[in-house]
């Protein structure tokens, strides 16, 4: 993707570029999941594909590609499908793009003590000053993290923040999804 920073780590730069191509299918969009392989070891051992998805040869060494997999099953909550997953030695990490609906810091002293998850899902959705969040989250076996925050009131690449702990619940998800 051609606006994704050079001058970030090759996590970054795929979380950076699951952000841009999720984005460009717009907003209200389903869990996207992808396999996170090494550039340089897809390129060596699966040329035809490297071609098929458009790698350059001199790709560098330290690159990640992002795959998409198939479509995320609805009829069971994400972290239920998460613990369905198990990846093969190939996928150096993994990534999901998902929207959410948050609020601010300053409602949280608002939030009624007695709602079951519907009924606060419900509040939250009727809440005048929630705002729609896309989050694209990416682990590697080693650990390492990278998140990306796009607000759907500030929809820009220059607006998306990024860090390697803003979703940690999301985050030990998708890294338990590399144990054993």
């Amino acid at each position: 993707m051609s606006n994704t920073p050079m001058a970030a780590s090759p996590l970054t730069r795929a979380v950076l570029e699951i952000d841009e191509y999720v984005s460009g299918l717009g907003w209200d969009q389903p869990a996207r999941l992808f396999a996170l392989v090494d550039t340089a070891r897809l390129r060596a051992e699966q040329p035809t594909l490297a071609d098929r998805l458009g790698l350059p040869d001199e790709q560098e060494s330290s690159g990640l590609t992002p795959i998409e997999q198939d479509e995320i099953a609805t009829d069971k909550p994400l972290d239920e499908f998460l613990g369905t997953i198990a990846w093969p030695d190939a996928v150096a990490g993994c990534a999901l793009a998902v929207e959410r609906l948050m609020l601010p810091p300053s409602a949280e002293a608002q939030v009624p003590q007695d709602l079951n998850e519907a009924q606060l899902t419900k509040w939250v959705a009727e809440h005048p000053e929630r705002q729609e969040v896309r989050m694209t989250v990416a682990v590697l076996r080693d650990g390492a993290r990278e998140s990306a925050l796009r607000l759907r009131a500030k929809d820009s690449p220059t607006e998306v923040l990024t860090g390697s702990d803003l979703v940690p619940g999301l985050a030990e998800a998708l890294a338990a999804t590399f144990e054993d």
